[in-house]
């Protein structure tokens, strides 16, 4: 990793934007925290390979190489799963070692590492078996592969909450209990925790005067994970992602470049929202719906032909992805405005077994975005009288805990704070809700809801190129530097356009006779929002609007013009 561009800022160099600058403070930061925030030297990183059994790790894997053991990659099939497949394969492909990847299906194997996945690394003839992004709580698994004389390297990075740890070979993680409370790389992704073990291997190597190229190329498949599993964007992660992104444009990896058009591989600016909103479903698609191996096709593909047949697969699925999550979501929201009675909406519970598994962490994701409260989103398992939930959290409230506590109706479960994953006999779901009502009407509304809120208020004057510009210096967005929300005072509604059905295009007009274009998607669904009409209504009656928006580049066919992503419009 001999690439350390630093783009650190120093104080004679703070010229920045005032809008920026307001935003920073607001954060608290002082010029040495803006400093550090901006910053891409990957030398102030703190050491990754500092996580237990890390160097344990390396050297059984370095032992296999030397010996020519066969080693084996088992990963989830989410984003971070499966960019951490990918990413140890080229790693292994760096140091001229043949690796077997296997990844489970939702809908067969369920998520972890298995019995069933020791066999069968087994058969393959595996000696080595090391996860990525699972294994953390499959004790009973670990268990088996020393019985049966696998040598199990787990790589994880959620929550260790079964009673005792798995017994492995080793267990890196930095969220094992015995990692300290106030370790910076807790906040790592499966896929981070990955890269840091191909760190510990690539220096012992070194150390015994092999030669073994850079790393830096790998931090691609660090950022698209990180950012897709909405790892917290720390220091850390900050760093680690922006060097990913920064490569991404003029990729070496087939695999990587298929994703970007012409256009985007000229813009030269990959923006973290390419990630989240367009990479990651598109390689989530495939687990969704049947089986993952097609997404790690594609990003271990040797030429862009192979490239090309594995991305059209993932656009079918996509395709075909939206088109169920859009029934899923219409038919669990029906539920949850039948559930509410005119006290306040605690959680969003909901339960069909014609329901498909693979789409409901995305409903529940956009449950909460609706009625701004935690959701659980239950379906049938494939064992007889049991479902299953994906679960997710609103506001600040810490989901796993609050789920801990009921895990004596479970069967399954584990997860993070902010998501969860459970499965339970069918006959604890009234239990269940009515537990959840007792603990959420404990907590404070601010900490279990999704508030309404914006970051600064800004004149429509305010925004012109080099705000644009220099927001993109704060890039990455995600889990702890989310994407900016202004409040902008003084436009009025010229017109608007619906887009079928159900998103709106908006045209602005501001007190100085400046124009500006705005787009909110999927604004005729959502919940307790004023709709268009009345907005232009109350426009051309020379009330105020307070338009809270995003502000964005849009580049269409090499034009590009400011962008208002509207949440939402009030008015006095």
């Amino acid at each position: 990793m001999n690439e350390t561009q630093t783009h650190t800022t120093s104080q004679e160099k703070l010229n920045i934007h005032p809008v920026i600058r307001r935003l920073l403070e607001k954060r608290e930061l002082n010029e040495l925290g803006i400093a550090e925030f901006l910053s891409w030297d990957l030398k102030a990183m703190p050491d990754l390979t500092k996580m237990l059994d890390t160097q344990k790790a390396a050297q059984r894997i370095i032992s296999a190489i030397t010996n020519g053991e066969r080693v084996g990659i088992y990963g989830d099939y989410d984003v971070d799963g499966t960019t951490s497949c990918a990413l140890f394969h080229h790693f292994f492909e760096m140091v001229d070692m043949p690796v077997d990847l296997i990844q489970p299906s939702r809908f067969v194997e369920g998520y972890g590492l298995h019995p069933s996945s020791i066999d069968k690394a087994i058969e393959m003839g595996i000696e080595v078996l090391i996860t990525v992004d699972c294994g953390i709580s499959n004790n009973e698994a670990a268990e088996y592969a020393g019985l049966r004389g696998l040598d199990l390297i787990i790589t994880d990075h959620h929550k260790d909450a079964r009673d005792t740890m798995p017994e492995a070979f080793a267990v890196v993680n930095p969220n094992r209990r015995d990692e300290p409370d106030d370790s910076p790389l807790k906040v790592l992704a499966g896929v981070g925790v990955a890269f840091a073990i191909c760190w510990e291997v690539k220096k012992q190597l070194e150390a015994s005067g092999e030669t073994v190229p850079s790393l830096y190329p790998l931090l691609q498949w660090v950022a698209m994970g990180t950012v897709c599993d909405m790892a917290p964007l720390t220091p850390l992660n900050l760093k680690l992602v922006r060097h990913g992104l920064k490569q991404m444009h003029c990729s070496t990896y087939p695999g990587v470049l298929k994703f970007f058009t012409k256009e985007e591989r000229e813009a030269k600016f990959v923006p973290s929202e390419k990630l989240g909103f367009n990479i990651g479903p598109l390689i989530n698609s495939k687990g969704r719906l049947d089986h993952p191996e097609m997404a790690l096709e594609c990003l271990i593909a040797k030429d862009l032909d192979r490239a090309h047949e594995c991305y059209s697969h993932l656009e079918i699925s996509n395709r075909e992805r939206k088109i169920i999550t859009s029934e899923v979501f219409k038919s669990a929201s029906e539920q949850v405005l039948k559930t509410m009675d005119g006290d306040e909406h605690l959680v969003s519970m909901v339960y069909d077994k014609e329901w498909h598994e693979g789409v409901v962490g995305i409903v529940a994701s956009r449950l909460v975005e609706t009625y701004k409260a935690p959701a659980l989103v239950f379906t049938d398992a494939e064992e007889k009288g049991i479902v299953k939930a994906s679960c997710r959290s609103a506001g600040d409230l810490d989901l796993f805990s609050m789920l801990k506590a009921q895990e004596h109706l479970f069967v399954k479960f584990g997860g993070h704070k902010a998501a969860a994953g459970l499965s339970m006999p069918k006959e604890n779901l009234a239990q269940l809700r009515q537990n959840l009502t007792q603990y959420l009407k404990q907590v404070p509304s601010i900490e279990r809801t999704v508030q309404d809120y914006y970051d600064l208020e800004i004149e429509p004057h305010e925004i012109n190129p080099r705000l644009l510009k220099e927001l993109e210096m704060l890039e990455p967005f995600g889990m702890g530097n989310e994407k900016p929300l202004f409040r902008v005072k003084g436009l009025s509604l010229a017109s608007f356009d619906l887009l079928k059905e159900v998103h709106v295009r908006w045209n602005f007009k501001s007190s100085t006779g400046a124009f500006f274009k705005g787009i909110s998607f999927n604004y005729v669904d959502k919940f307790g929002v004023k709709s268009p009409d009345d907005l232009f209504e109350a426009s051309q009656s020379d009330e105020d609007l307070y338009v809270y928006c995003q502000l964005a580049i849009n580049r269409y066919r090499g034009n590009e013009y400011i962008q208002l992503m509207v949440n939402r419009i009030e008015t006095e």
